[in-house]
């Protein structure tokens, strides 16, 4: 009996000292949340997260999940060792539009709560994409001779320059 209940004391001290670790004591992220901004519907996308190991032991990453199926994180199985980084790469799909917030877990063996990270953003309506993200409007610097007069048209896609004599 005395050999059954130092046993379990045993496990039950092993077991609370792993419950009590955090991810944060072990390991470091690059960033924590990223934002797509603007994405066109039906296009995917993807960001990686750089995980560093901050402990002086190795780094298992047991799972990475997402709370949907729109969100697909991939990530090495190998161990990182210590001082080490490994990336978790994250892809989403892009099909509902609106506004979008997507947790990503990481659990780590020895811890028992997930590191969370978040993906946001807004997917817009492929059709609407080009009349809301504008891209910048080029910049001419037209070089004027003294007896010419330049006139610039322009126009969405193209900027002409037209040179008259006068």
């Amino acid at each position: 009996m005395k050999k059954l209940f130092l046993f379990a004391a045993l496990i039950g001290a092993l077991t609370s000292g792993a419950q009590d670790k955090k991810a944060e004591d072990i390991m470091k992220v690059s960033s924590e949340s990223h934002n797509f901004g603007k994405i066109k519907q039906g296009v995917p996308v993807t960001t990686e997260f750089v995980i560093s190991n901050i402990s002086d032991q190795p780094l298992i990453i047991e799972t990475v999940t997402a709370g949907c199926g729109c969100t697909t994180p991939e990530w090495g199985k190998e161990p990182v060792m210590a001082g080490g980084t490994s990336k978790i790469k994250v892809g989403f799909n892009a099909q509902a539009p609106g506004t979008f917030t997507k947790e990503i877990y990481v659990k780590l063996a020895g811890v028992t709560q997930p590191k969370i990270m978040k993906i946001t953003g807004e997917v817009v309506d492929a059709a609407a994409f080009g009349a809301t993200v504008k891209t910048p409007k080029a910049v001419v610097t037209p070089k004027v001779q003294a007896s010419s007069k330049v006139k610039v048209k322009t126009t969405s896609k193209k900027t002409k320059i037209k040179s008259e004599k006068v």
